[in-house]
């Protein structure tokens, strides 16, 4: 009997672990996905789909860092409102604009860590954009939020490789 019991809590601690990393699984794929989504409309000045990549709350976070200065911005509200210049004047036809490049946009990234706690989730990922334009390499942080079943950003951090090699 004792043997039946413990081949039974043995099976079930499996069945339930099998589970869980299945759903950890299905949860880093939409993670990765989101932070794709948000970077590549960032990069494609696609504003619909970039606003849709974050959660509007007011503790959302942006902050970057390179060899020309750092800043940041806190708020939903502050951010959307900073970035709507971007998305505007981006979209013109002047050669040196994101959206007018001779090329399309190459994102490489190497996954360091992501780590899930319920609806919350921490990222962190080196990123090297390929384009026309001579970009830094950069250590990038995402913090998100599971809101009705969707993941969403709610901080990004990014510091650049200073100096460059």
């Amino acid at each position: 009997m004792n043997t039946s019991r413990s081949l039974l809590s043995i099976s079930i601690c499996m069945l339930i672990a099998t589970s869980v990393m299945a759903q950890d699984s299905k949860d880093i794929a939409a993670i990765k996905a989101v932070i794709e989504k948000e970077t590549l409309s960032f990069f494609n000045v696609n504003q619909k789909d970039w606003d849709d990549s974050w959660l509007k709350v007011p503790y959302a976070y942006w902050s970057y860092s390179d060899s020309t200065g750092t800043s940041y911005i806190e708020g939903w509200e502050n951010i959307s409102k900073n970035f709507q210049d971007y998305f505007k004047t981006q979209i013109s036809n002047r050669p040196i604009d994101v959206a007018h490049q001779s090329s399309k946009v190459k994102i490489e990234r190497n996954w360091h860590d992501i780590r899930v706690y319920n609806n919350g989730a921490y990222v962190h990922y080196t990123q090297r954009v390929i384009d026309d334009l001579d970009r830094d390499v950069t250590s990038q942080i995402r913090v998100l939020e599971k809101k009705d079943g969707k993941w969403r950003v709610i901080c990004v951090g990014a510091i650049a490789y200073y100096p460059k090699e």
